[in-house]
């Protein structure tokens, strides 16, 4: 909007006044429509005059609708010097607005003129008319519904036209009939009817935006008659007439008093107080009969009735439902069976005292409810007299009578009457009793009773329960009957409780006596042993403690107990327990440590659980002081017998002695025959060559060199005897053995074998034969790599005079080459390394 940027006052700030009255005449606002369809577009213009000459020239037009400035208005000045401001508003989406045309002056923006915009609907259709001739006020009454809501103000009128020939004839009008403000329905007066005329009639709806009407109707106005409803009264029945009927009602109508020229029919409906019920309707009534009995009721029931009747049989509508009666059915005789027991006992030779006892059974859904029962006796000492002894609402009485009464009777009553009376004969108990009378608990709240009906069979049983000692005998007793002789057993589920004991009774009725009650004890849901048995120290020792107790006598309604449990706990918190049998009435403890402290309980276990005692402590007995000396001594014989054992295992096992310490061999100290296998005496031994092609080498000779030294006293000065041999040589050997290995196994040497190991000195250069000597060695031979060797006998040496070891005389090579080694049978087989200088060796 043009100048809008050259106001100093944002469009909230401004302030919208109405001007005074200089210059309420300067501009006027001119319409398209005022009011039109809800969302259509509405043009308006504005035409400022020339008397508003002390207003700003230039100053634009602007529109507001409502509190809203409005851009779009189209700004002209006209040939007569007016201004003129034309806007259009695209869519009125307000039921009702304000429009303004303003001017600014000064700070403030100036209303110059204001119209009143008005949108909505054309009148809707009205539909559901409906009429009725009612006759109390003698007016002809018309309701529709109007439909949605236009949102404008829409007059409503009913109309109507009197026609003939089955509406196809249009007479005269009627006069119209206009509604209140805010009603859909109207009513036109008797006077401008004729009831047995034919009556066009039909409702228009109109407003501003256009004009609507509903379908027309066609009917003769007393075919539309709606009668008042009946008033019911209540009907008292005259006994003389007829009995007090439990199941019915008796009531009588008053039809309204304009319609009693007219035939017509009537409807009644009836609903019991009672949670849920539903109406139900009779149907129909004659008018004619102005009472009626209703029966098929519930006895002592409260009962609503309503009545409402039409025209009939010609057309008409049904009146509304009457004024509701409100009517009681009579209570019905009781219609039960009464079940009884007693008690009795004798206060003195003349005097009995009687508890008497009675359960209802109701025979049918409906037999009538109990206002109380009576007990009545006829003595025979006075004839046709009736003592009452008890009238009571409790299901038992107690009262007094003497001892050679025999029978009372019992009845229930209500307002209805009595029931059919019930003999109770007090009986002796002459039959025969029950066998093997049982009870189990069949869960926390019920139990099982079963017997063994007796020969011959009852009529019934009387089963009485209620809770067992230490409660009071008698005390709150449940009781009932079972009227089948040939049952075994019932399930008793009333008044029962758990963990509680209950002490049951049951008694055989038959024809003419009874037999005698058998009792019996039973837990509904049984519990663990109150208690179970306190120990006794009876004997004690040192290692052991004779035990005793004195088993708790049985519990009424347990199981027995099935085993004990004797626990016992030493200082060191070890624990240890034995199960005993439940006949056991004594245990002796064995095992225990001397001068000790146990700590001893019993526990009884039955099929419900387990009950410990409070418990036992004990100390066993010391020990006396040569007992002390006797355990020592003993304990050091035992010491030194296990010290010998182990000496002499050691000793006679090699494979455990050498891992204690290796065997080492000791050349000084050994015999070669050790080595080799036993020659017989006939054999003869050949010593095999060394050169000899079929002997393995199983060794090797390492050749060293060695210094110029002196020949020591054992050595010989007689060189011719060298071949060659190096100067020092060290072997170490394994001998297989001098004849050929035997197939069959040979046996491990002992442990005091001993390896030979000698050092076979020599020079290639100095003449002479070599010489050997012995040695303390402690190298193993050839460590743990081959096995030991077989043993053999030493032929070979002698010994000379001097003390010399000589070997024998062989030929000459053999001397050149082998005297030597041959002096050592072990150096057989070798091979010599190192020294490949050394000739023939």
């Amino acid at each position: 909007m043009t100048g809008l940027g050259a106001w100093s006052l944002t469009r909230a700030a401004l302030i919208v006044l109405l001007l005074p009255g200089s210059l309420a005449e300067c501009g006027r606002i001119s319409l398209s429509h005022p009011i039109v369809r809800l969302g259509d577009p509405v043009t308006a213009s504005c035409v400022i005059g020339q008397n508003c000459n002390h207003l700003d020239p230039e100053s634009e037009i602007l529109w507001k609708l409502e509190s809203e400035l409005q851009p779009g208005g189209k700004q002209q000045r006209l040939p007569d010097g007016t201004r003129k401001s034309t806007i259009t508003l695209p869519h009125l989406n307000h039921t009702q607005a304000h429009l303004s045309c303003c001017l600014l002056w000064g700070n403030s923006l100036q209303i110059i003129d204001q119209v009143e915009l008005q949108a909505g609907y054309p009148p809707p259709t009205p539909y559901n008319l409906s009429c009725l001739m009612n006759l109390t006020i003698n007016s002809f009454i018309c309701q529709w519904e109007p439909g949605p809501e236009p949102h404008l103000p829409t007059n409503f009128t009913l109309k109507s036209i009197k026609s003939r020939d089955n509406c196809q004839t249009q007479e005269e009008p009627i006069q119209e009939c206009v509604p209140e403000a805010g009603q859909s329905r109207c009513a036109i007066q008797r006077k401008h009817l004729l009831l047995y005329q034919s009556l066009v009639i039909w409702v228009q709806a109109e407003n501003a935006l256009g004009t609507s009407q509903s379908p027309k109707l066609c009917f003769h106005p007393m075919d539309l008659v709606k009668l008042e409803p009946p008033t019911l009264e209540a009907l008292d029945p005259s006994p003389e007439v007829a009995p007090a009927q439990p199941d019915c009602l008796w009531f009588r109508w008053e039809s309204w008093k304009p319609s009693l020229f007219m035939e017509q029919k009537c409807e009644l409906r009836y609903q019991p107080r009672l949670r849920e019920a539903s109406w139900a309707l009779v149907a129909p009534l004659p008018s004619c009969t102005l009472h009626h009995k209703l029966c098929g009721l519930l006895p002592a029931t409260a009962y609503t009735l309503q009545m409402r009747c039409i025209r009939w049989p010609l057309p008409g509508h049904w009146s509304d439902w009457s004024p509701s009666l409100e009517l009681n059915t009579a209570e019905r005789a009781p219609i039960i069976r009464l079940d009884t027991w007693w008690r009795q006992r004798k206060l003195d030779p003349r005097t009995m005292d009687v508890q008497l006892f009675w359960k209802p059974m109701h025979l049918e859904e409906n037999s009538g409810r109990i206002h109380g029962y009576l007990v009545s006796w006829r003595p025979s000492s006075q004839v046709g007299a009736v003592l009452t002894l008890c009238n009571t609402t409790e299901l038992t009485c107690t009262f007094h009578l003497p001892s050679e009464a025999q029978e009372v009777v019992l009845v229930a009553y209500n307002t209805g009457g009595t029931s059919h009376p019930v003999p109770v004969v007090f009986m002796e108990s002459r039959g025969p009793p029950l066998a093997r009378l049982h009870a189990v608990a069949r869960d926390p709240h019920s139990l099982w009773v079963g017997w063994e009906p007796p020969s011959p069979q009852p009529q019934a049983y009387v089963i009485e329960w209620g809770l067992g000692p230490p409660s009071p005998s008698g005390s709150n007793k449940t009781w009932r009957m079972e009227h089948n002789g040939s049952i075994t057993g019932t399930l008793l589920q009333e008044n029962i409780r758990p963990f509680e004991l209950y002490e049951i009774t049951v008694t055989p009725l038959y024809q003419d006596t009874t037999g005698p009650s058998q009792h019996i004890y039973a837990y509904s849901q049984e519990k663990a042993p109150s208690r179970a048995p306190e120990l006794h120290l009876k004997h004690i020792g040192k290692t052991w403690a004779q035990l005793e107790w004195v088993p708790e006598a049985p519990e009424l309604g347990k199981s027995p107990l099935t085993h004990y449990t004797i626990f016992w706990t030493n200082t060191q918190k070890q624990s240890f327990s034995t199960v005993l049998n439940a006949s056991s009435w004594g245990f002796v403890l064995h095992g225990l440590e001397p001068a000790s402290l146990y700590h001893v309980h019993l526990m009884a276990t039955s099929r419900a659980g387990a009950t410990n005692n409070t418990g036992l402590t004990l100390m066993t007995l010391a020990l006396e002081e040569f007992e002390v000396y006797i355990l020592l001594g003993l304990f050091g014989l035992l010491l030194l017998l296990i010290s010998l054992c182990g000496a002499a295992w050691l000793c006679c096992s090699p494979s455990r002695k050498n891992h204690l310490w290796p065997s080492v061999p000791d050349p000084a100290h050994s015999s070669l025959s050790a080595w080799v296998p036993t020659i017989m005496a006939e054999e003869t031994f050949q010593l095999p060559s060394l050169r000899d092609p079929g002997m393995p080498p199983i060794a090797k000779i390492t050749v060293l060199e060695e210094e110029e030294k002196k020949p020591g006293p054992w050595e010989s000065s007689d060189t011719s005897g060298t071949c060659g041999l190096p100067t020092l040589v060290q072997a170490y050997v394994l001998q297989g053995g001098p004849r050929e290995a035997s197939t069959q196994p040979q046996p491990q040497s002992s442990t005091s074998d001993q390896v030979l190991y000698g050092q076979v000195l020599g020079s290639p250069t100095s003449p002479g034969p070599g010489h050997y000597l012995r040695c303390d060695s402690t190298q193993p031979l050839l460590g743990e790599l081959t096995p030991s060797p077989k043993s053999y006998e030493n032929v070979w040496f002698q010994t000379s005079p001097l003390g010399a070891p000589v070997p024998p005389s062989p030929s000459q090579e053999d001397d050149c080459i082998f005297g030597p080694l041959l002096d050592f049978p072990l150096l057989q087989g070798l091979r010599v390394h190192g020294m490949e200088g050394t000739g023939g060796f």
